[in-house]
């Protein structure tokens, strides 16, 4: 009898550390700071509180996870405190906007970190960017945007919409004319309605399906043009920017260009986080996307979620772009920084 429980004993001092799970150790009962790039109640906020009520239970441990505001200078504030504030344990998340990552590429003297050194999570989407133009607009084709010009709405000559119009001119030879001082997208659309102007500078497709659904419903816009990581299965027929380039470095600048885009909606941790907490929490963010609650959920809230990219698969990207060519680079900067 004695040697029974001797065996027992030694069997369960074997199996205690077997069962042990260190990640749900350091999880149980603490709280996870969400950094969140944008203001509140907007589209990155609305993801962001959709994933922060959800992705605990995925996690080992279920941890709280605390959604904070951080907006300003286009996310470039939020990436900041991620890279030399944020605690580097495992208890700090963030989203950021998608072009804060590639600002140091665009040369963007504020952006003063090197996001290869982040620890990526994820993103439940790409994004896909659109010229689209109303259904009485004289402009049918992107032929016809290269034989005279088009005016495109923006809120500032540096914004998102004027750059990829730049873009557009320096790679397609469009004609587009940028026109600032739109404070948004919503002033720019009802511009568009009126006549005043022919284009949003850029148009995601994310955007044009959740919140302008009547105007694909009743084909009151054209789309003259697609670009960015993928085709969009919905837009077969329209043409798709980087195969109207006919050289390898323009093919590159195009790549490089919609890089952002490429990110989607990117969560991320701060640089030097524990390597098996990273693993755990990419792993986490993956079966939340799986979970039909979850996307029964962003479904209900508008949120697209397609396309998504794993925390290797994102962190693969930022590697790549910061490999582009240092020619390539020096003619996307001086797109970025005209004026």
């Amino acid at each position: 009898m004695r040697l029974t429980i001797s065996k027992a004993l030694l069997l369960a001092s074997f199996a205690t550390p077997a069962m042990a799970d260190p990640i749900a150790d350091f999880y149980k009962g603490r709280t996870i700071s969400m950094t969140i790039s944008s203001a509140a109640g907007g589209g990155y906020d609305t993801l962001a509180r959709t994933v922060a009520r959800n992705l605990p239970k995925h996690l080992p441990g279920s941890p709280n996870i605390v959604p904070r505001n951080m907006p300003g200078a286009g996310g470039i504030v939020a990436t900041k405190h991620l890279y030399t504030m944020a605690p580097r344990d495992g208890t700090a998340i963030g989203i950021v906007q998608n072009n804060a990552p590639l600002e140091p590429l665009f040369g963007t003297k504020e952006a003063d970190y090197d996001p290869t050194r982040f620890n990526w999570i994820g993103t439940p989407s790409l994004e896909t960017g659109l010229l689209i133009v109303w259904h009485t607009s004289q402009f049918r084709t992107m032929e016809d945007v290269t034989k005279r010009e088009m005016t495109a709405g923006a809120s500032g000559v540096n914004s998102a919409p004027a750059f990829y119009s730049r873009v557009l001119n320096e790679l397609l030879g469009a004609k587009i004319k940028v026109i600032a001082g739109y404070p948004g997208q919503n002033e720019a659309y009802i511009a568009i309605e009126r006549g005043e102007i022919d284009t949003y500078g850029t148009t995601f497709w994310s955007s044009l399906t959740s919140t302008k659904q009547q105007w694909l419903r009743d084909r009151l816009v054209r789309v003259l043009l697609q670009y960015g990581p993928v085709k969009e299965e919905a837009l077969k027929d329209v043409p798709y920017g980087p195969d109207l380039v006919k050289s390898e470095e323009d093919k590159l600048l195009f790549q490089a260009a919609y890089g952002p885009l490429s990110l989607g909606r990117p969560f991320l941790m701060p640089p030097d986080t524990p390597p098996e907490r990273v693993r755990a929490v990419r792993k986490a963010f993956m079966d939340m996307i799986a979970d039909k609650d979850f996307m029964a959920e962003a479904e209900k809230l508008g949120l697209q979620i397609d396309h998504p990219r794993s925390g290797e698969q994102l962190q693969a990207e930022v590697e790549r772009l910061y490999r582009t060519p240092p020619h390539v680079v020096e003619r996307l900067r001086r797109i970025a920084q005209a004026k």
